[in-house]
């Protein structure tokens, strides 16, 4: 792929930045403080997921739709509302969530300072609009970046509109994350060509199955390998 331009479009939670890992420890936190007499930590976690799963169908994402899920969490556990005191502990255990700094990948900004000299960068990434665009910001990676879109959620549809918008040739085109239910098998639907870089913090909502006979995936360990493909 080198001496042909490219246009790589990236992830940015957990492929960019450090994510869930923030909302795994609040989880963690979360499942001590529910301390239920006869569900253990695993079942607890399996109804939280399910929750979540269906309120992100529903409300999207981001630090707001999760907290809906906690304290709905409560009211199916409990059998009632979480009351006002409930309340005020769940946002008690979530305060390392909303008051977190970005924490950057390690690699990430040289990474992209080198590929932006010879490819086209675009931003491709899901989650409530304001939030994630604070995320943005905080991350000083922005300028980067030809453009940025910031979508409800990444179906096949949503990279073909972005193929349509940037009049891009899907075969010079690249989805780069950790997800394989938004960032890979999407985009290999749509005819772009995925690179798949997982994090051991990646949601357990965002996983799925890419096949490992596709040879327009890219599979690597680390960001900065990117170089030695682009």
């Amino acid at each position: 792929m080198f001496g042909v331009r490219q246009t790589l479009i990236f992830d940015a939670d957990d492929t960019l930045w450090e994510n869930n890992v923030v909302f795994e420890r609040v989880i963690n936190d979360y499942l001590d403080w529910l301390a239920h007499p006869t569900l253990d930590r695993a079942e607890l976690r399996a109804i939280l997921d399910d929750i979540e799963r269906a309120n992100a169908a529903t409300h999207g994402y981001g630090t707001a739709v999760f907290l809906r899920s906690l304290h709905d969490c409560v009211a199916r556990l409990r059998e009632r509302p979480a009351t006002e005191q409930e309340r005020g502990q769940i946002l008690e255990l979530a305060d390392q969530l909303i008051n977190h700094e970005i924490e950057l990948i390690p690699g990430v900004a040289e990474t992209l300072g080198e590929l932006a000299s010879r490819h086209d960068l675009l931003l491709l990434t899901k989650g409530e609009q304001t939030e994630q665009q604070r995320k943005i910001d905080a991350s000083g990676l922005d300028h980067h970046f030809g453009s940025v879109h910031i979508v409800r959620e990444k179906h096949t549809d949503t990279y073909r509109q972005l193929v349509d918008e940037h009049s891009l040739h899907p075969e010079r085109a690249w989805m780069i994350g950790n997800s394989p239910k938004s960032d890979i098998v999407p985009a290999r639907q749509a005819g772009l060509g995925a690179v798949f870089i997982p994090n051991e913090s990646t949601w357990v909502l965002e996983h799925d199955v890419v096949d490992p006979a596709d040879d327009r995936v890219l599979h690597l360990s680390r960001f900065p390998e990117l170089l030695a493909h682009f």
